[in-house]
C-alpha cells in the first residue's frame, strides 16, 4: 500500500477528521467498497466525504473511470482514468494490487487507507462531529460492549462466505471447488441458526458484522449462485436469513447503496475465465422489500 494509516479525529495519526477533505473511490459492484458506502450513508456523512464510482466493466487493466455508463463518474480528484494512476499518485514505486475501496486525503494528495474493514471503523466514530443528525451521530456499529462477538463472527464468516463465494467461483480444480462451497454453505447454515433466535448476528443491535455480511448477501442469489456455482440453496431458501436480508435492505438508505445493474454486469462481463461470451443473465427476479417482522424476533 502508498499509504495504510487510520484517520484519527483528533488529528495523531497525521490525517484529521475535516469535512471536505476525504475522498472515497468505490466501485458499486465490489463487496468490499460497498461496505464503506453504506456505513458514509448510515452515519449521514455523504455531503461530508466525496465518492468516485468506477466503471463496472474491468478489463485486463484493472478499474477505470468513465461518465458514459449508467452511475459511474469520472475521477473528479485526481482526474486519472484508471485507478492504477491513483495509485501510483500516491506511490510512484507502488507494485501491489490495485483494489477498491480507496480513501484518498486531498490535502496531502495521498492514499489514507485501502481496506475496507479499517475504513469502515474510521466512518463509525472518528466523523461523528460532521454526522447530518443526532441519531447518526450516535449509530454505533462496532460498539464497546459487542466488540469481541463481532470480532469472533467476522473471523469466521470471512473466509466461509464473504470470500469463500470467491474461493469457489475462480476455483481451477474440482477438489478446490468441493471445499470451497462446502464452507460456503456451513457458514450460511451457522447464520441461520444465529438467526433463528436473534434478529441481527450479536443479537438486537445492528453492527458492522451484519453489514459485512449483508454485502456477501444481496449478491448472492442474484450472482454467486450461477456465477460462482454457489447453487445448493438461495438465500430465499433460508426462512431466517431471508427476512434478515429484506429487514437490512429496508433500513432507511442500505437501498440507495445497491445496484444491481453494477453488480451483475460487473460479475458475469468482466470474469471472462468464468464466462467467455460475456452474456449477462436475466434474472432472477427479487422483491427484497416485502415484509419481514424480522421486528418482532425474540433477541437473544
Amino acid at each position: 500500500m502508498p499509504r495504510n494509516v487510520l484517520n484519527k479525529a483528533d488529528g495523531s495519526s497525521g490525517f484529521p477528521s475535516e469535512a471536505g477533505r476525504y475522498h472515497l473511490y468505490v466501485s458499486l459492484a465490489c463487496p468490499w467498497a460497498h461496505r464503506t458506502l453504506i456505513v458514509r450513508k448510515l452515519k449521514g456523512l455523504e455531503d461530508v466525504i466525496s465518492c468516485d464510482v468506477v466503471d463496472w466493466f474491468m478489463d485486463g487493466h484493472g478499474w477505470s473511470f468513465t461518465n458514459k455508463k449508467q452511475d459511474c463518474t469520472l475521477d473528479t480528484v485526481n482526474g486519472c482514468s484508471r485507478m492504477r494512476e491513483v495509485y501510483h499518485k500516491a506511490n510512484p514505486d507502488y507494485g501491489g494490487r490495485i483494489t477498491v475501496p480507496v480513501l484518498w486525503d486531498k490535502q496531502k494528495k495521498t492514499i489514507v487507507n485501502n481496506e475496507s474493514s479499517e475504513i469502515i471503523r474510521m466512518l463509525n466514530t472518528e466523523f461523528n462531529a460532521f454526522c447530518t443528525t443526532v441519531e447518526q451521530r450516535k449509530l454505533d456499529l462496532y460498539p464497546e460492549n459487542l466488540r469481541k462477538e463481532i470480532d469472533a463472527l467476522n473471523e469466521w464468516i470471512y473466509p466461509m462466505i464473504n470470500n469463500g463465494v470467491y474461493r469457489s467461483g475462480f476455483a481451477r480444480a474440482q477438489e478446490a471447488y468441493d471445499v470451497a462451497v462446502r464452507e460456503v454453505f456451513q457458514g450460511l447454515d451457522k447464520v441461520e441458526g444465529i438467526l433463528s433466535k436473534s434478529r441481527y448476528l450479536t443479537g438486537s443491535t445492528l453492527t458492522e458484522a451484519d453489514i459485512r455480511l449483508f454485502t456477501t448477501l444481496i449478491r448472492f442469489d442474484k450472482v454467486y449462485v450461477g456465477h460462482f456455482k454457489c447453487n445448493k440453496k438461495r438465500i430465499v431458501d433460508y426462512p431466517n436469513m431471508w427476512g434478515y436480508l429484506r429487514d437490512l435492505y429496508q433500513i432507511p438508505g442500505v437501498a440507495d447503496t445497491v445496484n444491481f445493474e453494477h453488480i451483475t454486469k460487473h460479475y458475469m462481463a468482466s470474469h471472462e475465465s468464468i464466462n467467455p461470451t460475456r452474456i449477462v443473465s436475466i434474472g432472477p427476479d427479487i422483491d427484497f422489500n416485502t415484509p419481514h417482522v424480522r421486528e418482532a424476533m425474540a433477541n437473544s
